[in-house]
């Protein structure tokens, strides 16, 4: 599971198209604004917040609530798209670009639902795992008498030779 919502990377496919979707919208004259640039506008943007509340919520059943929501607003913002472009407010090529980037998000959230289905029915285990910033090692130079081999031969044989009764 993602240790940050800003891990969540369906979250951020859910962003960018937000953002993308608010672009276009706010371009356009004030009648399509009204009537279709701020209901997509707002359908897009709670895809992402919806998403952001999942991650907030404490109880498993809350959390998958929420990403149904988010889920319906992807769909919401599906229809949005179509009667845009419909509409000749955004050309063919875009409304099957973003349909295809919201199906997307429909099946990241899907799996997103699915693994947290799983972790509450215990199922799919999470590793309890603690994440460290990474630590830069430094060697000192080594001298130069530093032998080159680690072992040498006589340690070679030493080593392959069977333990001693004794030990066994």
């Amino acid at each position: 599971m993602p240790t940050s919502m800003e891990d969540v990377r369906v979250l951020k496919n859910a962003e960018k198209i937000a953002d993308a979707v608010y672009k276009v919208a706010s371009r356009w004259d004030d009648f399509a604004r009204d009537v279709v640039g701020k209901q997509i506008s707002r359908a897009a943007d709670s895809i992402g917040a919806n998403i952001a509340k999942s991650f907030g919520r404490y109880h498993w059943g809350e959390k998958i609530q929420f990403l149904y929501y988010a889920r319906g607003s992807v769909f919401e913002t599906k229809y949005w798209v179509n009667r845009a472009s419909a509409r000749g407010l955004i050309a063919p090529a875009d409304s099957q670009s973003y349909v295809a980037r919201l199906t997307e998000i429909a099946r990241q959230l899907n799996l997103y639902i699915s693994s947290l289905k799983g972790q509450r029915s215990g199922e799919i285990t999470v590793a309890k795992t603690v994440k460290e910033s990474p630590v830069d090692y430094l060697i000192e130079r080594l001298p130069d008498d530093f032998p080159n081999t680690l072992f040498d031969e006589t340690d070679i044989v030493w080593l392959e030779s069977p333990p001693p009764p004794s030990i066994l």
